[in-house]
């Protein structure tokens, strides 16, 4: 398998909000570091960039708009002219115009990475491939938190993170690391 050199980057909800406490432990510390090496790389190469933001409409979401969480995080803050697509759900192809940027550019690839494997980033690479879009998930620059069950019993975000990667791989994604994609992408 090899990317191609039109594949977009898309990084998910990566801004401050993501660090507030209630959202409890997390994993993938590096996460955000990896995220920030792949940018680069798109940077150095030229290819696509698409940063999607959370504009949260709940009063108490770190999230909304006029608060420092809505920021992004500085290690992969869009550079000016790069693409920001704002979203109010958890889909970045749901009320935002990402699915007609990506079609009238003639884009079939995403590579996706951000927060939160199970909830943002997990619907979005849902519905790409349900789109039929190519979809690459970069397991280690994404990251999720610990998840109460319905019956109480806490998984850890490790277990969350690794349940959703095998949701997606193979029926709506491909999941891989940044280390293949910076070499497929010709960034060592």
């Amino acid at each position: 398998m090899q990317l191609p050199t039109d594949a977009v980057l898309a990084l998910i909800d990566l801004q401050q909000a993501i660090d507030a406490p209630y959202w409890g432990p997390r994993n993938n510390p590096d996460a955000e570091a990896r995220a920030a090496t792949l940018l680069a790389c798109w940077r150095r190469t030229g290819r696509p960039i698409v940063h999607v933001r959370h504009d949260s409409t709940l009063p108490g979401s770190a999230y909304r708009p006029g608060q420092p969480g809505n920021d992004f995080k500085p290690i992969v803050a869009p550079l000016p002219g790069e693409v920001v697509v704002a979203k109010r759900t958890n889909s970045a192809f749901i009320g935002t115009d990402l699915e007609a940027r990506l079609r009238v550019a003639g884009r079939t690839t995403l590579v996706l990475c951000g927060v939160a494997t199970s909830n943002s980033l997990e619907a979005t690479a849902r519905m790409a491939g349900n789109l039929g879009f190519v979809t690459y998930v970069v397991a280690d620059a994404c990251f999720t938190f610990d998840k109460r069950t319905l019956d109480g019993r806490l998984v850890a975000a490790e277990d969350v993170h690794g349940l959703s990667l095998a949701h997606l791989h193979g029926e709506y994604a491909t999941v891989v690391d940044s280390s293949w994609v910076r070499r497929e992408a010709g960034c060592g």
